[in-house]
């Protein structure tokens, strides 16, 4: 009676375990899922489907707007391969010193509710490729 006694107690442990296991991943993957899409990308997107992304693209020259007296900045982000497809950005915390008119960004944080502006939380500038080119040229003078 005993050796029945354990099986359950060790069946009963194992349904709980799983379950809690199919919990959290469940959990895990639905409610903190970003996405990583490029402007054309996120504007394809039926709207309000998309709770939470990381978008790419370059800042453009126009519509290029500072927070005077706070932190911030309000831009256009242009898609790097349609320069037709632009998303409104707006950003409310420190600007990187790299950022710039053309260069490339990552957004992160969600759209409004009509998908026309996206309400970043970080934003992080990519690199220029001049910084690149000058590392290449350096380690063929090494070379």
């Amino acid at each position: 009676m005993a050796k029945k006694s354990n099986k359950s107690i060790y069946l009963a442990a194992m349904i709980l375990f799983l379950g809690g296991l199919g919990y959290l991943l469940w959990s895990g993957l639905s409610e903190n899922s970003t996405y990583f899409l490029n402007v054309s990308e996120a504007l394809a997107m039926e709207q309000g489907s998309l709770n939470r992304a990381r978008l790419f693209g370059k800042v453009s020259p126009q519509n290029l707007e500072t927070h005077p007296g706070s932190l911030g900045v309000g831009f256009d982000l242009v898609d790097k391969m349609d320069g037709a497809k632009v998303l409104r950005v707006e950003y409310k915390g420190a600007v990187p010193d790299t950022f710039k008119p053309g260069v490339e960004v990552i957004v992160e944080g969600a759209f409004n509710s009509e998908n026309t502006l996206f309400t970043a939380s970080s934003l992080v500038t990519k690199c220029p490729s001049k910084y690149r080119e000058q590392s290449d040229a350096m380690e063929q003078e090494k070379g």
